[in-house]
């Protein structure tokens, strides 16, 4: 039996914090997270490098931000040269699953070379069903499909992720191993069998932030007009955001037997668990659903993050500035593997353990393209093709955006658009933009400064691996002018 632990990273979709119980949220059940959150360390103030699954999860499994690598779209995903936490595990001698195989973090290859295994042990039968809202109908282009005709366990995607999972665990693998479980929920379209259905009073639902778009960035006025989101009312956004809800629930339920499996198996005092995700979803703050490639508000990128087990302390709060790519190093120290590549994440060990200090002054996160050209974006259809039309039509609106936090402050900034900056504290819902106020320039000026700094700092690495792209070229003696 190994000294190191095993490791469980579960992660579903597009997860906002603020929508689980032990993050704040009075409605949503999540007893298992919240279970798991008394165990361990819950990090309020943890955000993701990006707002999309792609680029947000090539950073956290790599510690580089988006702009390392140019890892910004769904398409450029982790190569075989590239570095990777499970590949890194895998070469340190762990045993690595990734169960349910989801192609937007790892290209062709590199599944083979990071995990032991990977797929399923049991099969998926079931997707998403189709909408059931006609053409004209208002609630046909908001993502929202509503109940389930199944009700119970239904096997698709997520069901056939944590069955494998679980049958992984109960086969004995050998120790120490790490389990990746990457959930699709609840990722839209919005939809939830029963019982999770009506599991939230749709009158309970918490406010969400108004549909102020004055002082905000051009894509959100065009997805409002786009989505025809003004023809929804109050009552329309609570029934979205009460099965987004209910899909959240669903998770919790899952996560909970995963993690019964691994008590059942005899490897609960030795396994460290994570429960993260993504990014987030507007669920109908500023009158918009779904989310935007540029989009860096807070609803999209501050991420529920909770780490549990041995040797850690038990029920901590931190509010400390946590940035996602801080997985791969915590990972890595945990499980006492040496990283052998330029990254930009700081381990979280220390605050695990219930160190005292300060672990980053601010957090950053990124937006859009570096270049607005046609041929990057997407080509989608329904119901993603009103947003792909926005992309080709007004292509402004998915120019590249730079977001910094810290736990007063957020300043965005955009090249082609006006700047954001929003008091976190008595506006936590980022909805007054200040930026135009004359009072506010000096802070603007240094939040300035201090993006350039940062992305000085992290603009590259040293190759973890040789590019297969570029061989390496013989060195020749430099010719001399005479």
């Amino acid at each position: 039996m190994s000294d190191r632990p095993n490791i469980v990273m579960f992660m579903p979709d597009q997860l906002r914090a603020d929508s689980v119980g032990a993050f704040g949220n009075p409605v949503v059940q999540t007893p298992n997270i919240d279970a798991l959150a008394r165990r361990g360390t819950i990090f309020r103030n943890a955000f993701s490098q990006h707002s999309l699954c792609g680029p947000s999860r090539v950073s956290m499994f790599t510690g580089w931000y988006p702009h390392v690598g140019g890892h910004r779209t769904l398409t450029n995903l982790l190569k075989p040269w590239e570095p990777n936490l499970l590949k890194s595990l895998k070469e340190s001698g762990y045993n690595v699953a990734w169960v349910g195989q989801r192609g937007d973090t790892f290209a062709p290859g590199v599944t083979e070379a990071s995990t032991d295994f990977a797929g399923w042990i049991v099969r998926p039968e079931f997707g998403f069903e189709p909408c059931p809202f006609p053409e004209g109908h208002k609630l046909r282009y908001s993502f929202y499909h509503g109940r389930r005709k199944h009700d119970g366990v239904v096997l698709d995607f997520d069901e056939a992720t944590v069955q494998s999972a679980e049958n992984w665990i109960a086969a004995g693998p050998p120790e120490p191993w790490v389990l990746f479980a990457a959930l699709i929920f609840p990722h839209p379209p919005f939809e939830v069998e029963e019982p999770w259905f009506s599991l939230h009073s749709r009158k309970d639902i918490p406010p969400r932030a108004p549909a102020m778009l004055d002082d905000k960035p051009r894509y959100m006025r065009a997805m409002y007009d786009r989505y025809e989101l003004a023809r929804l009312d109050e009552d329309d956004f609570s029934e979205i955001r009460a099965t987004y809800y209910g899909m959240i629930s669903r998770v919790d339920d899952q996560l909970g037997r995963v993690m019964r499996a691994v008590d059942r198996a005899g490897f609960g005092a030795r396994t460290v668990t994570a429960f993260f995700t993504d990014h987030g979803e507007y669920a109908g703050d500023f009158g918009l659903v779904e989310k935007w490639p540029a989009g860096v508000s807070e609803c999209l990128v501050r991420n529920p993050l909770v780490i549990a087990g041995p040797g850690l302390r038990e029920g901590q709060v931190s509010d400390e500035m946590v940035e996602l790519i801080d997985l791969t190093p915590t990972m890595m120290e945990l499980g006492e593997v040496a990283p052998k590549y330029t990254q930009f994440g700081m381990s979280l060990a220390p605050l695990l353990r219930g160190e005292v200090g300060v672990h980053r002054a601010r957090a950053f996160s990124e937006g859009g393209y570096l270049t607005i050209e046609e041929h990057q974006f997407e080509r989608a259809r329904f119901p993603y093709d009103r947003k792909s039309a926005i992309m080709h039509e007004e292509p402004i609106t998915m120019g590249r955006a730079v977001a910094l936090r810290d736990r007063k402050w957020t300043y965005i900034y955009r090249l082609y658009e006006p700047p954001e900056l929003y008091d976190r504290e008595n506006d936590p819902l980022e909805v007054t933009n200040l930026a135009g106020r004359p009072e506010y320039a000096e802070l603007k000026r240094k939040s300035r400064d201090q993006i350039l700094a940062w992305l000085c700092e992290t603009s590259d690495v040293i190759p973890w691996e040789e590019d297969p792209r570029f061989p390496r070229l013989e060195q020749r003696p430099i010719r001399k002018e005479t």
